[in-house]
């Protein structure tokens, strides 16, 4: 009797989960890099769709900014990324992807030392994989919420002593997709 109660909740959610093919709406994050002084909100914009049962796509747009170095070096970046979704149930996704991250450094002349570099502007490119839910609101408005680890190398030669510092990321977003 509960199998068939839950069956019966599954296929409910799905139908009213693929109603909704594509969607598109704002993000809010939380990421923090493994050797950031500290934390950061980040913002953007997706747009997914939903190719199959099982099977999803997502582009999406970011803006994110951290310090390293005790404040000595400032990344921000714009990170375009493209991810498939794969949903083992009609409300879970895994993620996988890569991303292209429109990176700029910029150093703080006066705490480096001997040396005043050049602030840098490069794009970067990093992968990343994750999972979430993607929870119905209405007949056209989904809510997502997941957890995502990016691998990603920024090079900080500029600064001494900062080779080896690690850059790769988590990020907790969530956010409202409307559908189109």
């Amino acid at each position: 009797m509960r199998k068939t109660i839950l069956i019966l909740m599954v296929l409910g959610l799905s139908s009213t989960m693929f109603a909704q093919g594509l969607g598109i709406g704002p993000v809010l994050g939380y990421s923090k890099a493994a050797d950031a002084e500290e934390g950061t909100i980040m913002g953007g914009l997706s747009l997914r769709a939903r190719l199959s049962p099982a099977l999803g796509i997502e582009g999406s747009i970011l803006y994110r900014s951290e310090k390293y170095a005790e404040d000595r070096v400032t990344v921000k970046n714009w990170p375009v990324m493209a991810t498939a979704l794969i949903y083992p149930i009609p409300i879970a996704y895994g993620a996988i992807g890569a991303g292209w991250y429109n990176t700029t450094i910029t150093y703080d002349y006066e705490n480096i030392g001997l040396f005043e570099p050049d602030d840098e502007t490069s794009q970067e490119f990093g992968w990343h994989f994750g999972g979430g839910v993607e929870l119905p609101l209405g007949p056209s408005t989904k809510f997502t919420g997941d957890i995502r680890y990016v691998f990603i190398d920024y090079d900080f030669e500029e600064v001494p002593g900062q080779n080896d510092v690690e850059s790769d990321f988590f990020v907790i977003n969530v956010g409202i997709l409307f559908g189109l």
